[in-house]
């Protein structure tokens, strides 16, 4: 299957998902968004890796900011925060360089690693439409944490890309059919700069049905 370019999801939508269906929902499909200090801090650090016109050599690496992804097998586009190009084997060549080079994906995030996070989600998409692209394999990338300021190796394995394959499936259903899910509270629910369009507690208590019968003074 091939999506039209008109069909392509965001994808940095991917850790909206695993964090909560029904935020990415509120975003993606709804139009929804709210800031809160979390939002803010990631916002800043993308700003400084988005600069896509800056390239710089240093030896057997060639660094990029900002650049532009998308996967018509997957049904997404994006952004890389920073993809670096490692000289070695395999790989692909490059305008103006000699031998071959590895694209090496790296994606900026504000906090610490965490196991929970869509964080790994979204670079594996990133390398998945950077194969689509350049023709080429890509067996790892990293994630560069603000919090702990160091990267961490991420293998982007078989199963790993399953997941993605299936989150966007489910994502690309949910879409077609302007389907936001129902609440399901939790604690993550404090962290979510959407909870006050949410209401996860006001959803979780009462049916819109129930508030209905109720204000017209039917029989709840």
């Amino acid at each position: 299957m091939s999506y039209s370019e008109e069909e392509f999801l965001q994808l940095s939508g991917l850790q909206h998902f695993r964090f909560c269906r029904r935020q990415w929902a509120l975003i993606h499909i709804e139009q929804q968004w709210a800031e809160n200090d979390r939002t803010v801090d990631g916002a800043l650090i993308h700003h400084n890796a988005h600069d896509s016109d800056f390239r710089e050599s240093r030896g057997d690496c060639v660094i990029t900011r900002g650049v532009s992804v998308f996967s018509p097998t997957l049904g997404v586009s994006g952004q890389c925060d920073v993809l670096e190009y490692h000289r070695g084997n395999t790989g692909i060549p490059i305008q103006h360089k000699e031998g071959l080079w590895r694209p090496y994906p790296v994606e900026y995030k504000r906090g610490s690693p965490r196991d929970d996070t869509g964080d790994t989600l979204q670079l594996c998409g990133q390398a998945m439409c950077l194969e689509e692209m350049l023709c080429c394999d890509i067996p790892e990338g990293a994630l560069y944490y603000g919090e702990i300021r160091r990267r961490v190796v991420v293998p982007l394995t078989g199963e790993l890309r399953d997941q993605v394959r299936e989150m966007l499936g489910q994502m690309h259903d949910l879409f077609r059919r302007a389907h936001t899910p129902k609440v399901k509270p939790s604690a993550s629910c404090n962290a979510c700069s959407l909870k006050e369009i949410c209401l996860p507690k006001l959803m979780r208590t009462r049916s819109v049905a129930a508030y209905l019968r109720d204000s017209m003074g039917g029989t709840p």
